[in-house]
């Protein structure tokens, strides 16, 4: 085993090393998301939340399973630990605008993101679902792992849908949104 410096590296492994080997690791796209309760009754009303990740994996099938990870301390992690019940909405090609959209780091509020998109209320959720995603998957958290700068959110889910078989999946790969084929 080798040894981690203080800095919590491996001897000879640079941010930039590590990070320029994993972009040679293609990843599909999703948009997770999930519904902020008001905080009092007498506030403004809750709002939806969302994030693109590409770090989202199956785990299990018994029980259904999946994998999410977050950002420490993002809005979405930060929800999260509060909020149980969660979406996932697998993007198509065609959706590399609402991929892009998302991925935006330090805004305020997400209330402006979702003005233009297509989405219904999950039934199990209340989280947006993306129309014209190529799957959708309602989540509950089953469990939260602190890893380095993330947390792994492990998540049952609760419903899962294939509402749109058209097109091909959005993916990213090198530091770009890209298509298959």
């Amino acid at each position: 085993m080798i040894p981690a410096p203080a800095s919590g590296h491996a001897v000879g492994v640079s941010n930039d090393e590590f990070r320029a080997a994993m972009s040679r690791l293609a990843a599909g796209v999703v948009l997770v998301t999930a519904f902020e309760p008001p905080l009092d009754s007498d506030g403004p009303k809750g709002e939806d939340v969302g994030m693109t990740a590409t770090a989202f994996l199956s785990v299990s099938l018994d029980p259904p399973l999946v994998l999410v990870s977050l950002r420490t301390g993002s809005r979405m992690d930060d929800l999260l630990d509060e909020q149980p019940h969660w979406a996932v909405s697998v993007l198509s090609e065609s959706q590399r605008h609402i991929a892009g959209r998302f991925a935006m780091k330090g805004r305020i509020s997400d209330r402006l993101l979702f003005e233009d998109i297509p989405y219904v209320r999950g039934a199990a959720t209340g989280a947006a679902l993306v129309g014209g995603a190529l799957a959708t998957l309602e989540c509950r958290t089953e469990q939260s792992v602190p890893a380095g700068d993330h947390t792994l959110v492990i998540g049952r889910v609760l419903t899962a849908s294939v509402p749109s078989a058209d097109g091909g999946p959005l993916t990213y790969f090198r530091g770009r949104y890209r298509q298959l084929g």
